[in-house]
């Protein structure tokens, strides 16, 4: 088979379809595609943080489709990991534009020829977080925690000890950079999209940095001890979100009026606000301080 052709068409195919799903994962309701997944959780016990803080239990959630394979050695050959960006879940993958093009007979990450790994990354989906009760004593988790979460799921929960792929979006693309420092050997191929594997500046760590701050300025935050989500914090950062996050050229086609997109916004912020908490926001953010592979 020839993987560098193969490689290069799956390439062509998901970014068209990470631009027909383009923009806010935190606002963004996605249909579900004709594929169900087998859905589980698994509790990695004692789970030591860089930070040197311990949970005794980091709840990982994560989907499947397809069953691993094994060679006469026992090694998984078909198995897939999937990398949600900040956000985010592994749900978002079985949204019909990426789902319903890549996932059934013939194409490119066939259920039936690939085991699919769909993994909520620790403080998103239904994974553990801050929301789920610590808030601000949560461990201050970054990348490198998140990957030995998700190799810890992979090799003590699902009994995968080889990868055949691991394609990631965004955040999901610095992990697998990460993925190929730390695991160099446990996976035949990466594909990184829509990051790079170097420190995290310019733009983006301005983009973050206000985001951060907007939150840890705002007294209604009190030092992430709130009764009631920060109204403004949550404000400011949807606003971030969304100039940083949307197209120009799409938004100038979808409102062409002032009208239009006074409401588009209006209806934006009210929305998102019912679906954010501000320690989770803050900590996912916060997440990429050490990214430098």
């Amino acid at each position: 088979m020839n993987y560098r052709a193969e490689y290069r068409q799956y390439l062509a195919l998901v970014l068209l379809m990470l631009l027909a799903t383009s923009g806010n994962a935190q606002t963004t309701t996605l249909a579900t595609s004709k594929f169900t997944p087998q859905e589980g959780e698994y509790i990695l016990k004692d789970f030591h943080f860089q930070s040197g803080e311990t949970l005794p239990e980091l709840r990982m959630h994560y989907m499947t489709l397809g069953k691993p394979l094994r060679d006469a050695g026992g090694r998984v050959t078909n198995a897939v990991l999937l990398l949600h960006g900040t956000g985010g879940s592994g749900r978002q993958f079985l949204a019909p534009q990426f789902a319903d093009g890549l996932f059934g007979p013939g194409q490119l990450l066939d259920a039936d020829r690939y085991y699919l790994i769909l993994v909520d990354n620790v403080g998103h989906g239904k994974s553990s977080k801050p929301s789920d009760g610590m808030h601000a004593r949560f461990p201050q988790y970054d990348y490198d925690d998140m990957v030995r979460a998700q190799y810890d799921l992979l090799t003590q929960g699902l009994g995968v000890n080889h990868l055949r792929l691991i394609l990631g979006t965004s955040m999901g693309c610095m992990h697998s950079w990460v993925w190929g420092e730390t695991y160099p050997d446990f996976m035949d191929a990466l594909m990184p999209l829509a990051c790079l594997p170097v420190q995290i500046a310019g733009r983006n760590r301005i983009g973050r940095k206000l985001q951060m701050d907007a939150i840890r300025n705002d007294p209604a935050w009190k030092g992430g001890d709130y009764a009631m989500e920060p109204q403004q914090a949550l404000r400011a950062v949807l606003s971030l979100q969304l100039l940083s996050g949307t197209p120009p050229l799409l938004l100038q086609k979808n409102y062409p009026t002032r009208d239009a997109a006074d409401k588009y916004v209006d209806d934006y912020i009210t929305s998102g606000l019912g679906k954010l908490d501000a320690n989770d926001l803050l900590y996912r953010v916060n997440a990429s301080r050490n990214y430098d592979p």
